[in-house]
């Protein structure tokens, strides 16, 4: 996780290893984690989130590539609302991190 935060010049947002404990009474972690979310605030379009995670990302593109063959690199992308007729809609130059990480792109829409 050291070697990934140093190349990426990033500090985690969150991170944990395998088998910590989310909680007292909760089940270990599967699997290690490195997380960054860029310091966007949530009530901005989720596209501008996309794009800043990608203006962090972009530099070190081959190394997250190279990561990606013995690790999961992915992208998590969540979108709350309070209205279930609620939408998205991305710009196609917002999708170029998903192309060019060859990862798909996947929202997670939870209607509260």
């Amino acid at each position: 996780m050291d070697e990934i935060s140093a190349t990426l010049g990033l500090s985690p947002t969150h991170s944990h290893r395998k088998g910590e404990k989310r909680g007292a009474k909760a089940a270990g972690y599967r699997q290690d984690m490195w997380s960054y979310s860029p310091p966007i605030e949530k009530s901005e379009p989720l596209h501008r989130h996309i794009d800043a995670l990608w203006l962090k990302l972009k530099p070190h593109k081959h190394y997250l590539l190279e990561l990606k063959k013995s690790l999961n690199v992915d992208v998590f992308v969540g979108y709350r609302s309070n209205c279930d007729t609620a939408g998205i809609e991305v710009p196609h130059t917002s999708l170029e991190m998903f192309t060019e990480l060859e990862i798909p792109f996947g929202v997670s829409i939870i209607v509260t």
